[in-house]
């Protein structure tokens, strides 16, 4: 089946960077898990928000510059933040970002620098990047929902 963004998630890219903008767009046509677009450019009023509540860690936030989306995952028309089911995401997201040259991070697996590089699927590198927290003896920060585009 294939999915399209929703209006709603088109205007949520409004003020994001073009070449995330055409992962995301290229993503949505080669997903096998439906996604929306939930956040793309804050403010630094709504990062300072987000930090004061712990929903974000930092206000060095690649979504102040336009540089970071938040996807949320779709299971028929329920939202879904099951972790399963982000990595058929990022699966679609790698491939976009490898047939558009455009070098991308994902949230689950903050250790590899350029999803587009990584030889397997989402899945194992989310597993890579656990396990090297792990064996550093800290816990791991799983983002699933989160990509940025790598400057």
């Amino acid at each position: 089946m294939k999915f399209k963004l929703s209006k709603r998630s088109l205007r949520n890219l409004d003020g994001v960077d073009e070449r995330l903008q055409k992962v995301c767009l290229l993503a949505i046509t080669k997903t096998k898990m439906d996604f929306g677009v939930i956040c793309g450019l804050r403010s630094e009023v709504e990062q300072r928000a987000l930090v004061a509540k712990g929903a974000s860690q930092t206000m060095k936030s690649k979504h102040l510059g336009g540089h970071a989306v938040d996807l949320m995952a779709y299971v028929g028309k329920r939202a879904s933040w099951e972790l399963n089911v982000y990595d058929e995401i990022a699966d679609a997201v790698r491939e976009s970002a490898i047939e558009l040259d455009v070098p991308i991070r994902w949230g689950a697996a903050w250790s590899i620098d350029n999803l587009a590089d990584w030889d397997g699927t989402a899945e194992n590198a989310m597993n890579s990047y656990i396990d090297l927290r792990r064996s550093q003896g800290r816990r791991p920060f799983i983002d699933a929902p989160h990509f940025e585009l790598m400057l």
